[in-house]
């Protein structure tokens, strides 16, 4: 990553832990754990994403709290349009906040079902799978999904390529697929 990315980064971490000292944006307290299961794993998501991407992307991140992956893959690739959505008026209310950081990056406060439009990418962690896969569905042409171990969704459809576990994770798995057209 670029000094102008890393700094992106560093920026989005200290607003959320001012942020995060009044609403609850993430359980993670420390630097190191945030690094690791925050910003690692969506910079890590963003790179393998881009290895099966040709251009610049449209992503969509549903329920994305307090924006991962989302947010990290607009600062890794600036070219890439990426919408977060997130319901819950307060998280929207900091990633709104977050958004100003890069031009790249809106956001939609709503439920992912009610928004309109569609995604080369659809990518999400924290949230039911089956949910996202649903929604990948309908709404785009891959999927991306940061999952642990034993929460694979059960999707004979979708195209999964190989799960690749996280280098500093035993238990946390990337998955990427293509959603089939015209489900």
């Amino acid at each position: 990553l670029s000094e102008v990315q890393l700094t992106l980064l560093e920026r989005h971490y200290e607003l959320l832990v001012r942020w995060n000292a009044r609403i609850n944006l993430t359980a993670i307290r420390s630097i190191r754990e945030a690094v690791l299961r925050h910003y690692a794993e969506s910079v890590f998501t963003a790179v393998s994403m881009r290895t099966r991407s040709d251009g610049p992307q449209d992503v969509l991140d549903v329920g994305s709290g307090a924006g991962f992956p989302g947010f990290p893959i607009g600062v890794v690739w600036p070219d890439w349009q990426v919408t977060l959505v997130e319901s819950v008026a307060r998280k929207a209310a900091f990633l709104h906040e977050a958004a100003r950081m890069v031009s790249n990056v809106r956001v939609l406060a709503r439920r992912a079902e009610d928004v309109q439009g569609s995604w080369d990418w659809v990518v999400s962690r924290a949230v039911n799978p089956s949910e996202v896969v649903a929604i990948a569905r309908a709404k785009g042409r891959h999927l991306g999904l940061l999952v642990g171990e034993g929460s694979w969704p059960k999707s004979q459809d979708i195209h999964w390529w190989d799960p690749v576990a996280l280098p500093w994770s035993d238990r946390t798995f990337l998955l990427l697929g293509d959603v089939p057209r015209g489900t």
